[in-house]
């Protein structure tokens, strides 16, 4: 492999400013652990067994060499699935790493992956952490999904001759004016990159505003269409008789954050006074806030069932709590509508693409910065309806409720933005393996 570190060399300011950083960080480590210590107790026991990998104790790799890809959390787990098995079936003997910073996106690669995979939590952003981390690992090439870039990371790659790939890139506009502010420690960073494989257009474009090389910038389009569409029909029998979803009409909230529970329980209250069988499946995003949201449902005075409980629900049930990671895709499969969180939440709204892929109708509240394009398609099919607050939610799904071929009709409309823009995967293997 040639080495990279010959084709660009940092000014000394600029090495002195990501020295600052690193010391920022060496002097906040000991916040960083007892926030993990804190978090581990709330939330994850197997996290708190594992936090020493945060700090770069990691196992070692079953052999070196082969790709190393970083995912932030369940999300980026998930859009990087298709391309992760795509790679397994090509390069069957390639070692595949794949780091997490979350308990959820450690969990999705266990459940997906198994022992296929080596797995552990990304360490900090310190230097000797990295180069220690890529010393056990020895990775011929590193990925990341979407947005994480850290500096020591990718300088640590950039002196050992080690390639750096951004994969289904997104660069928002707020995260330029970010970067653009830090330019500095930004514009070294984005040197050493190898190549940025873009999800869209304005991601692309945000790329080349902040400086980077048009030679390594690519516009692969979004891996996220390229998402495996399950067998419906197989899931949705098994999830109806499963759960007691039998002769019900299904409102769902998957991947949801505070406050949007409370606003979807207000919806589901006064629809369900005009539509007597509807019951509100809620799939909250993160396992810590399953008991807080059982108890807000139990305040509001609603029948409730857990999935954990394995008890099924009957005709008298008002909601469904999913309290079990994993179950998104299967629960998706036997909705009517969908409403997809961290929308109304402020968070940038999860991947509208999901229930899509089970020709379910679409809500989302006005936050969907992280996947734009995406949204804006699926919009002018008619496959998405924008909410605002519990108000427009009854208004919406009163209108599919009392109106099925309607409802039918944009589920299906979803469906057909997801096949007619799948590709992704293989423009971005191009890049990665220079095929042709």
């Amino acid at each position: 492999m040639p080495l990279l570190t010959s084709a660009y060399r940092p000014t000394l300011v600029q090495d002195m400013l990501r020295w600052s950083y690193s010391l920022l960080l060496t002097l906040l480590i000991p916040f960083a652990f007892a926030s993990l210590l804190v978090k581990a107790a709330i939330r994850s026991k197997s996290y708190n067994r594992r936090r020493f990998e945060r700090f770069g104790f990691i196992p070692r790799a079953p052999k070196a060499g082969g790709i190393l890809l970083h995912c932030v959390s369940v999300g980026e787990v998930v859009a990087a699935t298709g391309l992760i098995k795509k790679i397994q079936t090509l390069q069957p003997d390639l070692q595949i790493t794949i780091t997490t910073t979350t308990p959820t996106g450690s969990d999705r690669v266990k459940q997906t992956f198994g022992d296929s995979v080596h797995h552990f939590y990304l360490p900090f952003d310190l230097h000797m952490a990295m180069a220690g981390m890529l010393s056990r690992v020895k990775p011929s090439q590193v990925l990341i999904m979407e947005v994480e870039l850290w500096p020591n990371l990718i300088h640590a790659c950039w002196k050992k001759g080690i390639p750096v790939s951004v994969i289904n890139a997104r660069m928002t506009d707020r995260s330029v004016k970010g970067y653009q502010r830090l330019n500095m420690l930004a514009a070294p960073m984005l040197h050493k990159l190898h190549q940025v494989c873009t999800q869209g257009q304005r991601d692309y474009d945000n790329y080349l505003q902040l400086g980077i090389n048009p030679e390594k910038l690519h516009l692969t389009n979004n891996i996220k269409f390229d998402l495996e569409i399950p067998e419906k029909t197989l899931l949705r029998a098994d999830t109806l008789a499963q759960y007691g979803l039998a002769n019900r009409r299904i409102l769902i909230a998957g991947s949801t954050h505070e406050p949007e529970e409370a606003i979807l329980l207000d919806a589901y209250k006064k629809l369900k006074t005009e539509f007597a069988d509807l019951l509100l499946v809620l799939v909250p995003r993160h396992p810590h806030r399953f008991d807080l949201v059982a108890q807000l449902c139990q305040k509001q005075r609603l029948t409730l069932c857990r999935t954990s409980a394995q008890q099924p629900c009957n005709a008298g049930s008002d909601i469904l709590l999913a309290d079990e990671m994993g179950l998104l895709a299967r629960l998706y499969a036997v909705a009517d509508i969908a409403f997809v969180g961290g929308s109304l939440a402020l968070r940038g709204g999860h991947n509208a693409l999901e229930p899509a892929a089970l020709a379910v109708p679409i809500l989302m509240g006005p936050s969907q910065h992280n996947n734009p394009q995406i949204c804006q398609i699926l919009k002018q099919a008619g496959a998405l309806k924008n909410v605002t607050d519990s108000q427009h939610i009854i208004m919406q799904a009163r209108n599919w409720l009392t109106n099925p071929s309607g409802m039918q009709q944009a589920g299906e409309a979803g469906l057909a933005v997801l096949k007619a823009n799948r590709g992704a995967i293989d423009a971005t293997l191009a890049c990665l393996f220079k095929l042709t």
